[in-house]
């Protein structure tokens, strides 16, 4: 892309993009024109730019600005799109209602960068003509955000998804439950928010920590995001970090009379849900209410870092792993995960979970593989999405710089490392590739308390995985660190609190490899 024309600098980078002479300009008398099916996105369009513009961009059978749907251009796919700019008319076409949504970020993108700052004026603005042609390479482009060690308000949650679909990320994956914090309110259990969702202090500062969500706030996260083509999947974990869960609810335990605060470590803690049929009433309980706030098709269960010590020392779970046909108390985790992601699969979702070595997961189960490469789970049979801590983990340290922000340390993913990670793990034939939805990016927080932290810690980074997700194919380092460059007066407009460029931040040194605890 020419260095002359920085608006071209596109981050994530279309498949094709052909310059063309001449501009089109935005004033007041513009007006748009939406064929049935892209009202959605003409709306979207009209949400996003009339505030930072003051362009009113009303609707017209006339408009200059055309969007409109065309079954025809199958090949786009869901999320594809052909945006057409000449000197005098803009038209943006797809097969698919996202397709239009992602069209209007590159929209935004072309335009100058305080467009997007919120400096509405008189002014009139302008696109540079252009023709592209864009088609995402993975369908599961995602980031991860914990709101269970540090709960984050959801004005927090909505700046995150406008910048997630700024950049054509398509999942929020909310991490709403753990050992140190219950953020999901649950109607027919209130302990769990009333007593789960507070703890004594957190291990980053000592400081007690409270916070829940409303399910009105939660719902009205989902329609935010889904007008702008993200979906919300919500993870409440299970059968492991469930401490919070079991100061609320000790019977669901594996020792009776016992009462437990909810965690104020960081790590892996013992104690685990045990196995009796109360403890999958209140898992079905749970769930159903989980799916009457999040129509997401997926269902996040965790299931990782899951001890069976406490299991192996029951009676009662032992009887339970003889009864159920089991070697012993350590078959009870994915007999236990089998349960669980039978009921969502009876619903109509899809059961996903966390999975170290791609083997521990029953085959219905969408696997995130964290730890290892994803070729094992592809060979089970799974779906994949890769989530290798060495790419993709934001709460790891940018640098070795001594003034970093406080965040896990012992291992580092800078922003190459990001970029140059390829969801397809290596040795993958054809048929485990296709398993590979895409990736995701995964931000915990017992470190990290306040939106202003996410941020720093969020962008550049994940803008260096929606380019590589959205793009696919080699890693093209350079080609990105260009387009990154001109991208920051973007982030800049919209006021985003990321790190700064430095020649050390887009160094190619290789992430270490230490693995602290999640």
């Amino acid at each position: 892309m020419p260095a002359s024309r920085p608006e071209l600098s596109l981050v994530p980078r279309p498949r094709t993009l052909s310059p063309r002479p001449g501009r089109l300009t935005l004033g007041k008398g513009t007006s748009v024109r939406a064929l049935p099916g892209a009202e959605a996105a003409a709306g979207l369009l009209r949400t996003l730019l009339g505030p930072t513009t003051g362009l009113p961009l009303p609707p017209s059978s006339e408009g200059r600005v055309v969007l409109a749907l065309d079954p025809q251009l199958g090949g786009l796919g869901d999320e594809g799109y052909g945006l057409t700019i000449g000197p005098e008319t803009l038209l943006l076409r797809a097969a698919r209602p996202d397709g239009l949504l992602r069209g209007v970020q590159t929209i935004r993108q072309l335009l100058p960068p305080d467009a997007l700052s919120g400096g509405a004026s008189d002014r009139s603005w302008e696109l540079p003509c252009v023709e592209i042609s864009d088609v995402p390479r993975y369908r599961w482009r995602g980031t991860m955000l914990d709101v269970a060690r540090h709960f984050q308000p959801v004005s927090c949650l909505r700046r995150y998804v406008d910048l997630m679909a700024l950049h054509k990320l398509n999942v929020l994956h909310l991490h709403l439950t753990d050992d140190q914090g219950w953020r999901m309110p649950v109607d027919a259990l209130p302990r769990l928010t009333s007593v789960g969702g507070h703890r004594a202090q957190s291990l980053s500062d000592g400081v007690p920590h409270a916070g829940a969500y409303t399910k009105a706030e939660l719902r009205d996260l989902v329609r935010h995001a889904r007008e702008r083509g993200v979906t919300v999947v919500p993870e409440i974990e299970m059968p492991g970090h469930v401490r919070a869960a079991l100061a609320a609810y000790p019977a669901l335990g594996n020792r009776p009379g016992r009462q437990l605060d909810v965690w104020t470590r960081w790590g892996v803690c013992d104690t685990v849900f045990g196995v009796h049929e109360e403890v999958f009433d209140f898992c079905r309980t749970v769930l159903q209410e989980v799916m009457d706030v999040f129509p997401s098709p997926y269902i996040h269960l965790g299931g990782d870092e899951c001890p069976t010590g406490e299991w192996e020392d029951s009676p009662a779970a032992r009887d339970r792993a003889a009864a159920a046909g089991l070697s012993g108390p350590g078959g009870l985790h994915g007999w236990f995960m089998g349960r669980v992601g039978s009921f969502l699969v009876e619903q109509g979702r899809r059961p996903v979970g966390w999975a170290e070595t791609g083997g521990e997961l029953p085959p219905e189960f969408t696997v995130m593989t964290w730890r290892d490469p994803a070729l094992a789970a592809a060979r089970r049979g799974h779906q994949v999405v890769a989530a290798h801590h060495r790419a993709t983990y934001l709460d790891y340290a940018q640098s070795t710089d001594p003034d970093e922000p406080p965040g896990q340390r012992g291992a580092l993913v800078p922003l190459h490392a990001v970029h140059a990670g390829d969801p397809v793990p290596r040795g993958a034939g054809p048929e485990e590739a296709s398993r590979v939805l895409g990736t995701q990016a995964q931000l915990w927080t017992e470190y990290v308390r306040t939106p202003e932290q996410i941020e720093y810690l969020a962008y550049p980074r994940l803008c260096a995985l929606a380019d590589r997700a959205w793009s696919g194919g080699r890693s093209d380092w350079p080609g990105f660190v260009e387009r990154l460059r001109d991208h920051t007066a973007r982030l800049d407009a919209l006021g985003v609190r990321y790190r700064p460029l430095t020649t050390r931040s887009l160094a190619t040194a290789s992430a270490g490899t230490a693995r602290p605890p999640r």
